[in-house]
C-alpha cells in the first residue's frame, strides 16, 4: 500500500520535510564527489528533501559537499546542521563564528533547521536556547532544533524559547529496532506532549538492521547470491521475523526496519546514512509502501521475546 503523505512537519516550525532524510556524517572530499552528487540527485527525484549535516562531520566537508549539491542541482531542499558545544565553546561570539562558519561551507544565507549537537556543556540549556533565538530573529535560522537531549532538558528548552514565541522544532536522538530507549526514556512522549519531531539518527543500528541479501521478489526468490547474513542468537528473533516480511514483500531487511519506524509514530523521521546511489533509492522506496497492521505486531512480538 503506497503512503498517502511522504511528509512531516518538524515540530511546531512549519517546516514540511519528507518522512524519511539522509544522514551526510559519511560523505568525505575526494574522488566520490561526483558519486555523492548521484546520491544527492537520486535521493531528491525520489522524494527525500530533508538532508542531515554537522560542523564537525568530516571537520565541515559533509556541509561543504551538500551545499556544493545543493548549488549545483538548484531544487530546493531542507538542511539541518549542528553546533558542537565545546567545553571551550563558551561565549556568544563563539556560538555565532561557528553558525557563519556552517553558512559560508553551505553556501546559504539561512540554515533551515539548527541544533544544538550535544547537551554537555558548562553553558545552561536556556543560554543555549537564548542564542538560537537571538539567531532567529537575525534570520540566520528558521527553527531550532537540540540533538541527545533527554525529556527533561527537552522541555527546559522548549520552556525558555517560547519567551521568544519560537517552538523547539525537533531532537534528533538514536532510535532503531534495536535501540528503542527513547520509548523507555521519556523522549518519545516528549515529543509527543511538545509537538516536536523525533529525528532517528541511527535507524539501521550501524548495518545490524540489515541483511547481505538484496531485495527479494514477492515469490521469494532472491535477487542476488549473496548468502543471508548470520544473526547471532541475540537477534535472531527479530532478524527472522525482519527478514520473513522483506522475503514476502519483496523488500529489503533495512526497508523494512525502517518502515517499522515511520509507522510507530507520526512524529519520527528517520535519517538513515547513505553514500552511494543505489542505497539511496533502495531507502528511498521505503516511502512507496506500508507495514500493515500485523506485520508491525509480529516485529513488535519478535522485539519482545528477544528483549526477554
Amino acid at each position: 500500500m503506497k503512503q498517502e503523505n511522504k511528509y512531516r512537519v518538524l515540530g511546531g516550525s512549519g517546516i514540511t520535510v519528507s518522512r524519511l532524510g539522509a544522514g551526510t556524517n559519511r560523505w568525505a572530499q575526494g574522488k566520490n564527489d561526483e558519486a555523492v552528487f548521484q546520491t544527492f540527485q537520486a535521493l531528491v527525484d525520489a522524494g527525500v528533501n530533508f538532508f542531515d549535516t554537522a560542523e564537525v562531520y568530516s571537520r565541515g566537508t559533509s556541509e561543504r559537499l551538500l551545499g556544493a549539491c545543493v548549488q549545483r542541482d538548484h531544487r530546493p531542499v531542507v538542511i539541518a546542521s549542528k553546533f558542537l558545544p565545546l567545553p571551550t565553546r563558551l561565549s556568544r561570539r563563539q556560538f555565532m563564528n561557528a553558525l557563519d562558519a556552517s553558512l559560508s561551507r553551505l553556501g546559504v544565507q539561512k540554515i533551515d533547521l539548527y541544533y544544538i549537537h550535544f547537551p554537555f556543556t558548562l553553558l545552561s540549556v536556556e543560554k543555549l536556547m537564548d542564542l538560537m533565538a537571538e539567531s532567529v530573529e537575525a534570520g540566520k535560522i528558521r527553527a531550532v532544533g537540540v540533538s541527545n537531549f533527554n525529556a527533561k532538558q527537552m522541555h527546559r528548552a522548549a520552556t525558555r524559547l517560547a519567551r521568544y514565541n519560537i517552538p523547539l522544532a525537533a531532537n534528533q536522538v538514536r532510535y532503531n529496532l534495536i535501540h528503542r530507549q527513547p520509548e523507555e526514556n521519556g523522549v518519545l512522549d516528549a515529543c509527543r506532549k511538545l509537538n516536536v519531531a523525533l529525528v532517528a539518527y541511527r535507524p539501521l543500528e550501524r548495518g545490524q538492521l540489515k541483511s547481505d541479501t538484496a531485495p527479494r521478489s514477492s515469490s521469494g526468490s532472491p535477487t542476488s547470491t549473496n548468502e543471508k547474513r548470520k544473526a547471532s542468537s541475540k537477534e535472531k528473533f527479530l532478524q527472522e521475523t525482519l527478514e520473513e516480511i522483506a522475503q514476502q514483500r519483496g523488500k529489503s531487511v533495512s526497508q523494512v526496519a525502517l518502515n517499522w519506524l515511520l509507522r510507530r509514530d507520526e512524529h519520527v523521521v528517520p535519517i538513515p546514512g547513505v553514500t552511494s546511489k543505489r542505497h539511496a533509492i533502495e531507502n528511498a522506496d521505503t516511502l512507496s509502501w506500508d507495514l500493515t497492521r500485523d506485520e508491525f505486531a509480529a516485529i513488535d512480538q519478535a522485539y519482545s521475546r528477544w528483549k526477554q
